[in-house]
C-alpha cells in the first residue's frame, strides 16, 4: 500500500525568490523575480531557444503561415536570436525536409549575434543608407518576409517610449516597402496607444490583409501586441500610380 504524498512536494512547481541584493534597484528584483518564474522563459530554457520571444512568433504563424518552405526572410534587430531559430525550421532553411524548398533567414542587428545554424547575421543599422541594397544584395533579391520585434530603449514615460516604438517601427515598414517581395508580409511588435494610426493607414493602404494580435506568449501586463500584414501590394500600387500620370 502507498503512502499518501502530504507534503506537497511534487504536485506543484515551487517559485523561485529573488533576494534584492545592494545596489540592485526593487523595480530590478521583481523583474529577474518575474523572469525566473515566467513559464515560457523556463520552456524557452528547456527547449533551447533565447527567449520566450519564440513562442509569440510561433504562435503568429501558427495562425496566418507565412514562414513557409523556401521563403526568404529578413528579422531586423534579430538580437538574440530567437525569431530567427523558429524561422530557420520554418522555412526549411537547413534542408532537413529533403522534399520541400530551401528557404533562407537573415538577421541583422546593430549588435553582433551569437551564430545561429541555418541562419545568416549580420551587424547593421537597417537604418542606414545602403541596408537595404545590401540585404537584397545577401538574399539575393527580395525578401518574402519582413520581421521586426525591435523596441526602443525604455525612459519610464509611457507616451514617450510609445512614440519611440511608433517612430521604430514605421523605419521598419519604409524598409519593408523597399525590399519586400509583391505578395509578401510584413510582421512587427507595436505598444498599444494611440499614435500607431498614421501606420495603421499606411499598412491598410500597401497591403491586403491587416491583423493586429496579442498572442498568448505576451504577458497579460504588457501593451504590446503585434501587426501582420499580408499580401505587399505597395509595388503595384506605385506601378499603376505611374501608369495613370504617363495617360494625363
Amino acid at each position: 500500500m502507498s503512502e499518501k504524498n502530504i507534503s506537497g512536494r511534487g504536485q506543484r512547481e515551487l517559485r523561485v525568490r529573488v533576494k534584492t541584493a545592494k545596489g540592485r534597484k526593487l523595480s530590478s528584483t521583481l523583474w529577474l523575480e518575474r523572469q525566473l518564474n515566467d513559464p515560457y522563459v523556463i520552456r524557452a530554457r528547456k527547449e533551447g531557444f533565447r527567449g520566450r520571444a519564440a513562442y509569440k512568433i510561433s504562435e503568429l504563424d501558427d495562425r496566418y503561415g507565412f514562414l513557409k518552405p523556401g521563403s526568404r526572410v529578413v528579422d531586423l534587430g534579430c538580437a538574440p536570436g530567437g525569431w530567427c531559430q523558429v524561422a530557420v525550421v520554418r522555412v526549411n532553411a537547413l534542408a532537413q525536409n529533403p522534399k520541400k524548398p530551401v528557404g533562407t533567414v537573415l538577421g541583422v542587428d546593430l549588435q553582433e549575434v551569437e551564430p545561429i545554424p541555418g541562419a545568416e547575421l549580420h551587424q547593421l543599422d537597417f537604418l542606414s543608407d545602403d541596408a537595404d541594397a545590401l540585404v537584397k544584395g545577401w538574399l539575393g533579391g527580395r525578401a518574402d518576409v519582413v520581421l521586426s520585434d525591435m523596441a526602443a530603449a525604455a525612459s519610464g514615460h509611457k507616451a514617450t517610449d510609445h512614440l519611440r516604438i511608433v517612430a521604430l517601427i514605421e523605419a521598419a515598414l519604409d524598409f519593408a516597402f523597399d525590399v519586400l517581395e509583391d505578395g509578401g508580409t510584413f510582421v512587427a511588435k507595436v505598444l498599444a496607444g494611440g499614435a500607431e494610426n498614421t501606420m495603421q493607414v499606411m499598412l491598410k493602404k500597401n497591403f491586403t490583409k491587416v491583423a493586429n494580435v496579442k498572442p498568448a506568449a505576451s504577458r497579460s501586463d504588457s501593451s504590446e501586441k503585434f501587426v501582420v500584414a499580408m499580401g505587399y501590394r505597395g509595388r503595384a500600387l506605385a506601378a499603376a500610380k505611374r501608369d495613370e500620370e504617363s495617360e494625363d
